[in-house]
């Protein structure tokens, strides 16, 4: 399983309204991609623009090409796109122990 997370910055005073549509298009756009396999947000307390998305995947190639090269990635982009104030800082992180 791969790991994606993004860093997400949006404009101010943005939150209720950048957190629906992002369940919005985690619930209509991205759950249909191939090797989907769950997401987190977590918002951030002390900068409260600042949000960290963890997406997981079946593989890298699965986020890499069938997503981000697919038809599923400018109906999310449409979606979240608009409140971002730069663009998301995303990396790929494999599972080295757990508890």
């Amino acid at each position: 399983m791969i790991l994606e997370i993004a860093n997400i910055r949006i404009a101010p005073g943005q939150q209720a309204a950048f957190e629906e549509a992002l369940q919005r298009a985690a619930s209509t756009v991205i759950s249909q991609a191939k090797g989907f396999k769950g997401y987190k947000i977590n918002h951030g307390i002390e900068s409260p623009e600042l949000y960290v998305l963890m997406v997981f995947w079946e593989t890298l190639e699965n986020h890499t090409i069938d997503f981000r090269e697919g038809p599923l990635f400018p109906q999310w982009r449409a979606i979240i796109g608009p409140f971002f104030a730069s663009s998301p800082h995303v990396e790929h992180f494999s599972l080295v122990a757990k508890s």
